[in-house]
């Protein structure tokens, strides 16, 4: 605007007209300079918009990995529940009327093998089950115990940071 007031100043000067202000309202720049800014403008809100896009895809992901890590500690207590109660039914229906205690040995065996057939149900209720061969007779009960603890102690032996039985 200064330069127009100058030029204006001089140009009136000679008809006897004093300038002492010239305001610029409306500015009508070149096609091509226009076509340039409003290029700039429409790349700076496609990268605003994609920067949002991608923040709000990373508020849905790690969203969805809190509720996923939720749902699995909730699942986890709720099965550390079930089998605590699974125990204490076993401790009360073989103790029940009697003085005698089961020792903590008893109880986790009784446990392994309630888990075992519960097992074994699942895989006879899948439709993608084959057939499993279990051992019969009189000691099948007592060698299947042992085994399942022998796999418990030996996994817990190989992973020392895991809880251990």
């Amino acid at each position: 605007s200064d330069a127009v007031q100058k030029r204006l100043a001089t140009e009136m000067a000679t008809y006897g007209f004093t300038i002492s202000k010239a305001l610029v309202t409306e500015l009508q720049p070149n096609a091509e300079v226009v076509a340039s800014m409003n290029e700039i403008n429409k790349q700076k809100r496609l990268r605003d918009a994609s920067q949002m896009a991608a923040e709000a895809e990373k508020i849905k992901v790690v969203k969805a990995a809190e509720a996923a890590a939720d749902a699995a500690q909730l699942q986890g207590e709720g099965i550390a529940r079930q089998r605590r109660a699974i125990i204490d039914g076993l401790r009360d229906s073989i103790t029940h009327g009697s003085s005698e205690t089961l020792s903590t040995e008893k109880i986790s065996e009784l446990l392994l093998i309630t888990q075992y057939f519960e097992t074994l149900r699942d895989i006879a209720a899948s439709n993608k089950s084959s057939t499993v061969f279990l051992p019969n007779g009189p000691g099948a009960v007592n060698d299947v115990a042992t085994q399942i603890r022998n796999g418990m102690l030996t996994g817990a032996a190989g992973a020392p940071d895991q809880y251990r039985m």
